[in-house]
């Protein structure tokens, strides 16, 4: 497999290829995950909850992040690393340059922010300086507070079309690739439909252009609970490497995500 970058994962939305991602913290896994071909691995601040037991995901430091991805980057010849900005690593600009390089330096590709579009600025002012942007909009953990919980987001008309403009703005920004998490399927699609960068989607229907994963999630060792837009896919392998294999190929010919896994 060819190293992929940015420019392969657009041409795969406009091929109608799906894109599958998962998240990975170490060089063992990665190296598991680039073997087995996925597109991209995400040093995700979920690190926070699946690894150091803690809520949510934000006591996650710049250093944590900084670490693992560097761990990561060891472990990954192909596969694109995107890094995680952790909670208030990026609240202004300047700390987004700062923060952006450690990530960077330590092995990214990409780094990814979550927020609409008051992240214009800082999103243009990245890429002009030669960091890749990963946008997320929809249920964004860090703000887990504001919203009063891990709740769907965007199910009212009013609400629906903000997300939509937001996408059309941060991609105008510079952003090339957009999360978009647990959002109604409808909306997923119409985002997808209204920008030219690449969705990926996490609880957010099957037509956005690819999918993403927490690790322990897709191979059902995850401690508290599984969520509904997940599903284990060791349970029907019994073999780590396969289990990626298997969700790649389920997110290539639109097999997964399945009805059971989206929000209407």
């Amino acid at each position: 497999m060819a190293k992929i970058t940015t420019s392969t994962l657009i041409k795969m939305k406009q091929n109608g290829e799906k894109i599958s991602t998962i998240t990975a913290y170490d060089a063992s896994f990665a190296k598991l995950f680039d073997q087995a071909g996925i597109h991209a691995i995400l040093i995700g601040d979920s690190l926070g909850m699946v690894l150091q037991g803690e809520n949510d995901t934000l006591p996650v430091t710049i250093e944590h992040m900084a670490y693992h991805t560097k761990s990561v980057a060891n472990g990954v010849e192909n596969t694109l690393i995107i890094g995680d900005m952790p909670f208030m690593s990026y609240a202004t600009t300047e700390q987004a340059y700062v923060n952006a390089t450690k990530l960077m330096q330590a092995g990214a590709s990409m780094v990814k922010m979550e927020g609409g579009a008051w992240l214009v600025d800082t999103i243009k002012c990245l890429v002009e300086r030669g960091i890749p942007v990963c946008a997320h909009l929809g249920l964004t953990p860090q703000s887990v507070n504001v919203f009063g919980g891990f709740k769907v987001q965007g199910r009212d008309a009013d609400k629906a079309n903000e997300m939509i403009e937001h996408a059309k703005q941060l991609e105008a920004a510079g952003a090339q690739l957009l999360v978009l998490e647990c959002i109604p399927t409808s909306l997923g699609k119409a985002i997808s439909d209204a920008i030219s960068i690449p969705t990926i989607g996490i609880g957010a229907g099957k037509d956005t252009d690819g999918q993403i994963l927490v690790m322990h999630d897709a191979l059902g060792i995850s401690y508290s609970y599984m969520p509904k837009f997940s599903r284990n896919f060791l349970i029907d392998t019994g073999d780590i490497k396969k289990a990626v294999e298997l969700y790649i190929s389920e997110v290539s010919n639109g097999n997964f995500p399945g009805s059971e896994h989206i929000f209407e």
